[in-house]
């Protein structure tokens, strides 16, 4: 999903800034966008321009004005059309398992160094995410179907890691087996 998509479903849930916009992608495993000023702005500037989103500048007092963006009946369609569009495969490219593959040039201990501190960042990314999800959410679910949808999402990610973890501890159990 492209990150127009994703700021239309976030804009669908609530109207938001885009200060809003890029604190909820920095801090959700979700989105993976960095969520820095050019990518959600110049989105915003795209969908406006399209008639998906409309803004609203609120003034503040000593504050600069702050821009509150919505989704348009359009941009709830084109939402709609990016959900039902067909679901891309997960992407299994991992930086690490090239690593791996070569490291039977390492010393033994080397390897099982590299494997250590693998399942410590691992075991770091399990405690985040654990944390994240006992934290009130950016965003209050519509439903319970939407609640539901969401908490599995972050299940999903946390067992992604919590798998991970296990699969380095057994190669690196079957390591020290070997020698």
């Amino acid at each position: 999903m492209e990150i127009q998509h994703t700021i239309l479903g976030l804009l669908d849930v609530r109207p938001l800034s885009g200060y809003d916009l890029k604190k909820i992608m920095a801090e959700s495993d979700l989105f993976y966008w960095s969520g820095n000023n050019n990518q959600v702005y110049r989105s915003l500037v795209s969908l406006r321009e399209h008639g998906l989103v409309t803004v609203e500048t609120i003034f503040q007092e000593s504050l600069p004005p702050r821009k509150v963006y919505s989704i348009t009946p359009a941009g709830k369609a084109a939402l709609r059309e990016a959900v039902l569009a067909e679901p891309p495969l997960p992407e299994f490219r991992d930086p690490f398992l090239i690593q791996l593959f070569w490291g039977d040039a390492l010393h033994g201990d080397e390897l099982d160094a590299l494997l250590a501190r693998y399942a410590e960042e691992i075991e770091l990314q399990i405690r985040m995410r654990e944390e994240r999800m006992n934290r009130e959410p950016a965003l209050e679910a519509r439903s319970p179907r939407e609640a539901l949808l969401w908490t599995r999402i972050a299940g999903h990610n946390l067992a992604r890691y919590q798998r991970e973890l296990e699969w380095v501890n057994w190669v690196r159990q079957e390591l020290n087996d070997m020698a």
